[in-house]
């Protein structure tokens, strides 16, 4: 069953967006924003026929990968990366989450997500947008505003998440690959010395009051 991939998906939520701003014009704009990265990672910008999904290509090869049919993919979502910097900080395999799957012959990780299990219908051939667009209409409540950031995001669960500018022209953080340290602190890990990431305290927002919370952070500017 798909549903033991990971706990419920909006798990720490809150502690992720800020919701200063209307449901409307948060959900409207986040799409709006992510068409734009799109179109300046447009050659970066793959269908996964494997896993039935989207893949948006970081600079460094770091994959987002979203669901054309959420009915159709035990994994909704996925974030993968070289696992190298984390075995060499300390990772021990062995100890991760099972929604956490090493390739040996790749050394990469994927963090694989299940977000929800309904169908998407469409009207023509599918384009990535398209695809978020449904993720936005039917799973509303993990599309957020990330205010310290400027950025719009969607939470994965446990703290998980993949973030975009509001406006590249503004930011010179485009994209930004979020993780919850603490699966891999949890594994050996030392946050410190993964290599290519940034180990760092992220200011939060829930009812009207800010805090912090670590975060392991990859950033990249498209433009």
């Amino acid at each position: 069953m798909k549903k033991t991939l990971l706990l419920a998906a909006t798990v720490g939520m809150t502690f992720v967006f800020s919701a200063c701003q209307s449901t409307d014009v948060v959900g409207k704009v986040a799409v709006s924003s992510f068409e734009e990265v799109l179109t300046a990672a447009s050659a970066n910008v793959t269908f996964d026929e494997e896993k039935n999904s989207w893949t948006l290509e970081s600079p460094a090869g770091d994959e987002f990968k979203w669901s054309k049919d959420f009915s159709a993919t035990e994994a909704d979502s996925i974030i993968e990366f070289d696992a190298a910097p984390f075995i060499g900080a300390g990772l021990d395999l062995a100890k991760l989450p099972e929604n956490y799957v090493y390739d040996s012959e790749t050394g990469r990780l994927a963090m694989n997500f299940a977000l929800g299990e309904e169908k998407f219908n469409y009207s023509g051939e599918a384009t990535p947008l398209d695809a978020f667009k449904k993720i936005v209409e039917t799973k509303r409540d993990l599309i957020g505003y990330h205010e310290a950031l400027d950025h719009y995001g969607i939470a994965l669960g446990e703290g998980n998440m993949f973030e975009w500018a509001k406006d590249m022209t503004k930011n010179d953080k485009d994209i930004v690959f979020v993780l919850n340290p603490q699966p891999f602190i949890d594994a050996g890990v030392n946050p410190d010395q993964v290599e290519g990431w940034v180990f760092a305290k992220v200011e939060m927002m829930e009812n009207g009051k800010k805090f912090e919370v670590d975060k392991l952070l990859r950033p990249f500017d498209l433009k």
